[in-house]
């Protein structure tokens, strides 16, 4: 995968594909770029699929103090600039899906299609909430990468999820840095509400979540459906909150239908 230099970083970034769209991955905390293997390889046979690992993830190895959905925004947006792209369909899970809001925001015009994957669009509102992040973000640097991979891997999937599923999320969040990650929740604790932006949002967006997310439940998913006037939920049975990895042949249907009936 390439490196390019974007406004005031260096990004690591999967490009691969042709064809007349381009699709925007935009990967959930604390994985990388790696969590969209299969979605590239689906995707890439028909479109011309961008994939960055945000900074501090993965291969993007500079980081920042707080990364917040906001500059994750700003990177990618920097990027797809270098790389001549105006027009692109945005998808973003988790952490992702936060910076796809945020990129809708900054460039509007941009974004052909939505896709928000088990996310919400509620800042984080309590002293307790930004207050947990904090702690979390410097449990991380304390204790490392294979405590939080411990810690947070079975809030991330389904009760039920493989022993495959859970090695693939363990192994991909073993591949970031105690310092990416900690940059990344002190900036997901300082993220913009997006609820307002919810109405304005004038593209088609699919909005996708896992029938047993704990972290962004259907209830989650569907007050933002709600709120956004071309949207369409679908609730991917039997996954929890990394429903790509989960369910990926019924993510990537809801996905390839979504893209197929863009103007």
């Amino acid at each position: 995968m390439p490196i390019l230099r974007a406004g005031d970083t260096s990004l690591h970034f999967v490009d691969r594909g042709q064809g007349p769209r381009v699709v925007v991955l935009l990967h959930a905390f604390p994985l990388h770029a790696g969590m969209w293997a299969r979605q590239i390889a689906t995707l890439s046979a028909h479109h011309r699929v961008i994939a960055p690992d945000a900074r501090g993830f993965g291969e993007s190895r500079e980081v920042s103090e707080a990364l917040t959905p906001a500059m994750i925004a700003a990177d990618a947006l920097a990027l797809l600039g270098e790389l001549g792209i105006d027009r692109a369909i945005v998808c973003g899970l988790s952490m992702g899906g936060y910076a796809a809001l945020e990129l809708y925001r900054q460039a509007p015009s941009l974004v052909q299609g939505l896709v928000l994957a088990d996310t919400r669009a509620a800042a984080e509102t309590t002293p307790e909430g930004r207050a947990n992040r904090e702690k979390l973000a410097r449990e991380v640097l304390e204790k490392g990468i294979d405590w939080i991979a411990g810690e947070v891997t079975p809030k991330l999937v389904a009760p039920d999820a493989s022993l495959q599923v859970v090695a693939e999320v363990r192994r991909l969040i073993g591949e970031n840095t105690p310092q990416g990650l900690a940059a990344a929740q002190r900036g997901m604790a300082l993220r913009a509400d997006s609820r307002e932006l919810l109405g304005q949002i004038a593209c088609p967006t699919l909005v996708l979540v896992g029938s047993v997310d704990a972290l962004t439940p259907p209830s989650e998913a569907e007050s933002m459906a709600s709120a956004i006037p071309q949207s369409r939920l679908v609730v991917l049975e039997g996954a929890g909150h990394l429903s790509n990895l989960e369910a990926p042949e019924a993510f990537d249907a809801a996905l390839l239908r979504f893209i197929g009936e863009l103007d």
